[in-house]
C-alpha cells in the first residue's frame, strides 16, 4: 500500500535525523497488501515526515523505542543499528543500515519489520533474514527490505523476540555483498514499550 510504504520511509528518515538530537545511546517496495498494486519509491518521502522529530521512549540494549506523530497520526517504533557489518569487496562506501519495526494504530499496522540497507539493492534481488534457525524471504527494492510473505510477519517478530541476533544479506547494484548482524538484545522490551505507548 503506497501510503504505508511512504510513511515507513518517512519515519526511517525522520528517525535518523532525529537521532542526532535524541541520541540512540548505544523502502523500497513493501509487500503489496491483499492484491493492491505495489508502489514505487517517491522522492517526496522525507518530506512526508512533516518535520516531526521522533521522541525516545527508552533504550533497551541495542534497541531504542520511539514515538512520532507525522501528520497528527501517532506512530511507535523500535530502531537499531547493526552490531557488526561485513562487505565483500571490503571498504565499499555505504550509508548507515537500520532495522526498523513500526506500529501505526491509525492504519491497524502492528510490528511491521523493515530494514534500510544503506545502498541501492540489485534489482530483482531477494534478500533473507536468518533468525533462530529460520529463514524469511525479504522483498527488496531501492535501499529497503520488507518481508515477502506478509502472513509470516507475526512469526518473524516472535522469532526476533527470542533470538540473540539476526543476519541480513544484501547485494548492491554494483555486485557488492554485505552481511549485517543486528543484536536482538532488548528488542522484546522495546517492542513491549512500543505496544504500551501505541495503545493509548
Amino acid at each position: 500500500m503506497f501510503s504505508r510504504r511512504i510513511l515507513t520511509i518517512a519515519l526511517m528518515n525522520g528517525a535518523m535525523i532525529g537521532l542526532a538530537s535524541v541520541s540512540m545511546l548505544g523502502h523500497a517496495q513493501a509487500q503489496p497488501s491483499k492484491g493492491k498494486a505495489a508502489p514505487r519509491q517517491s522522492a517526496a518521502a522525507p518530506a512526508a515526515a512533516g518535520g516531526t522529530e521522533p521522541a525516545l521512549l527508552g533504550q533497551f540494549g541495542a534497541w531504542g523505542a520511539y514515538t512520532a506523530s507525522p501528520g497528527g497520526k501517532k506512530v511507535c517504533f523500535a530502531l537499531a543499528k547493526p552490531s557488526s557489518s561485513k562487505t565483500s569487496p571490503a571498504n565499499r562506501p555505504r550509508d548507515p543500515a537500520y532495522a526498523f519495526i513500526s506500529t501505526r494504530p491509525a492504519e491497524k499496522v502492528t510490528n511491521e519489520v523493515s530494514i534500510m540497507i544503506g545502498y541501492q539493492l540489485k534489482p530483482g534481488y531477494e534478500s533473507t533474514l536468518d533468525v533462530g534457525g529460520a529463514r524469511f524471504a525479504m522483498y527488496t527494492q531501492g535501499d529497503g527490505l520488507w518481508i515477502k510473505n506478509a502472513a509470516e510477519e507475526d512469526r518473524l517478530v516472535e522469532a526476533l523476540r527470542k533470538a540473540g541476533d539476526v543476519t541480513v544479506k544484501g547485494v548492491s547494484t554494483k555486485g557488492t555483498e554485505t552481511f549485517d548482524t543486528f543484536s536482538l538484545k532488548g528488542l522484546a522490551q522495546a517492542l513491549d514499550k512500543v505496544a504500551q505507548e501505541c495503545r493509548r
